[in-house]
């Protein structure tokens, strides 16, 4: 139990033990103020909600570094573009404060601020995640009652529009663009792989044999330096290819002597695919060219391919195994407008069910009916 004691200064100090035991003390001036706290110590620590007033005093910056150094999961890009997000957009407004003196309100003003200065939604959202995870660590540490930036109410997040190409525009594309790129753009769309899955992949990974491409690894450039990682989802998958592109893909490999272990897809002068320079100098000029929209981004080929693949009648779950999604509700999101609508098969279906239901219901009770031949009276003869 906390207890209150005079101080020789004329105050008032409450005493108490926190959850580990350790015995600490707060001054007051009126006897009122500690009173209140001291039944607000005991309550929290009945809740488990009591909170290290010292940690509390800790800044936003030390509490980012904190989360920073221990955030191992993170992917080198990952972590590169939440630093970036940190000093562009977190730091200049909560850096030196106190976690302790962070509520709910002001992190509602944290973010109208940052739209008020011209951050767009997606700006936003990702400043408001990256503080919403840095004070994650300083509640678990105990410095914090709750987190004020879980469930804020934040500006929509516009879609970027996808754009589709037929197969006769994804040829044009692939007629457009310096050879050997035009079996990239008909790899891209005709397999769904990421940009950065397709700059990692190596000539081992493909089965010609078996018409399969095995995806387990990924590049990223992160401020100039070539990084091959795991997926986006940690995850592999293989993805069959259609025949003409696997027949397409073995005079490719085989004519230029591409070894195992080497990258399938290279830069002009060899070496690793860089996708910013690649787009910005070989890709939209060939979509200018091909006559395709200017708005067309090498990652709207892999769009095509999964419309390729619900316009061929493939189910949702087989689009969610070939694009490498992470779950269903991902595919259903962002390609659910292009599955069919089955209303009105599914009412058919419902209507025969019925009337098969009906049908056999009568034919029942019409045997019920029937007279047996055991029934039937015989006349005596006489």
């Amino acid at each position: 139990m906390a207890w209150i004691r005079a101080t020789k200064s004329g105050g008032w100090q409450v005493r108490y033990y926190d959850p580990t035991g350790r015995e600490r003390a707060r001054n007051f001036k009126r006897k009122t103020d500690a009173t209140r706290f001291a039944r607000i110590v005991e309550t929290d620590k009945l809740r488990g909600e009591w909170h290290d007033p010292r940690l509390a005093r800790v800044t936003v910056a030390e509490w980012a570094d904190e989360w920073l150094a221990h955030a191992s999961n993170l992917k080198p890009k990952t972590r590169d573009d939440y630093r970036r997000t940190l000093e562009l957009h977190v730091m200049p407004y909560l850096g030196a404060a106190p976690v302790g003196n962070l509520d709910r309100p002001a992190m509602r003003r944290f973010a109208a601020d940052l739209s008020d200065a011209g951050a767009g939604a997606s700006t936003v959202h990702a400043a408001v995640k990256i503080a919403r995870l840095i004070l994650g660590t300083a509640l678990d540490a105990g410095a914090i009652k709750g987190n004020p930036a879980m469930g804020l109410r934040l500006p929509r997040v516009g879609r970027t529009e996808m754009l589709f190409l037929t197969a006769k525009q994804v040829e044009a594309l692939a007629g457009a663009i310096p050879p050997p790129y035009d079996t990239l753009i008909r790899f891209a769309a005709y397999t769904g792989l990421r940009a950065g899955e397709i700059g990692g992949l190596r000539a081992a990974r493909l089965d010609l044999g078996q018409g399969v491409v095995e995806v387990a690894e990924s590049l990223a450039d992160v401020n100039g330096t070539l990084i091959f990682g795991p997926t986006k989802t940690y995850a592999r998958r293989h993805v069959p290819l259609p025949p003409f592109l696997r027949d397409e893909l073995e005079i490719y490999v085989r004519g230029r002597a591409i070894a195992p272990e080497a990258l399938v897809f290279t830069a002009k002068q060899g070496g690793a695919l860089r996708h910013n320079l690649f787009s910005r100098r070989v890709f939209k000029p060939a979509v200018r060219a091909a006559g395709l929209p200017e708005g067309l981004r090498f990652h709207d080929l892999r769009h095509t391919y999964a419309a390729f693949c619900i316009a061929s009648t493939a189910d949702p779950y087989a689009v969610m195994r070939r694009m490498g999604h992470s779950s269903i509700t991902v595919t259903y999101n962002t390609y659910g407008h292009l599955f069919p609508e089955r209303d009105a098969e599914i009412t058919a279906k419902l209507e025969d069910l019925r009337r098969a239901g009906a049908e056999s219901a009568r034919a029942d009770a019409d045997s019920a009916r029937t007279p047996t031949d055991e029934s039937v009276p015989v006349t005596p003869v006489t």
